[in-house]
């Protein structure tokens, strides 16, 4: 039993008769009344997220993980195939518990968070950051840069990620996975 206190980004509660992953959170000591914690929890069956507000002190029951890297292989549709990296073991994992599928190319390394009470997965944690090679762009028009302008890219993985105007086809990007959005370009 755990209580707000031990809150955190990726912490998996039983909440409502399922089992969320918490996705954000907010400790806040209003000047009138009690604290609370505002928090985003995201169902790890069904993928639905949802925003719900713990009262300070409040005992949340949590669920006892353990994180192991697999190897992205490849998908069918909306499965996804995973290989452990320690003893080959293969898994499959619907898109809906993936958190950015549109970013994840084949052979990228995640980590998966598996229930140590039943052996299922519960989610998968993208790497912070990964470097993709924009596959189409529309070129950058000379003199449009005093406003931070930024342009659709599309990456080899078929996500569309905004860039700024000097990125080009085939420039490797590097991209926050919390965010989608585009970090900095690779020079190789």
């Amino acid at each position: 039993m755990a209580t707000t206190s031990d809150i955190r980004k990726g912490l998996c509660i039983k909440y409502n008769h399922d089992i969320f992953k918490i996705i954000e959170f907010l400790h806040v000591k209003p000047g009138k009344g009690p604290a609370f914690v505002r928090t985003k929890l995201k169902s790890v069956t069904t993928g639905k997220v949802i925003d719900n507000t713990f009262s300070a002190g409040h005992k949340i029951d949590d669920v006892r993980v353990e994180t192991h890297k697999f190897q992205y292989l490849y998908n069918e549709g909306d499965t996804y195939h995973f290989m452990n990296t320690e003893d080959y073991s293969q898994i499959q994992l619907q898109k809906d518990t993936l958190d950015t599928p549109e970013l994840m190319k084949e052979s990228e390394v995640v980590t998966v968070i598996i229930n140590t009470e039943d052996g299922m997965p519960l989610s998968v944690d993208m790497p912070a950051h990964v470097i993709l090679e924009v596959t189409s762009t529309e070129p950058g028009v000379k003199g449009n840069t005093a406003t931070n302008a930024t342009k659709p890219a599309i990456v080899e993985t078929g996500a569309k990620i905004n860039v700024p105007l000097f990125i080009n086809e085939g420039d490797k990007i590097k991209i926050d996975t919390d965010k989608g959005q585009y970090q900095e370009r690779i020079k190789e």
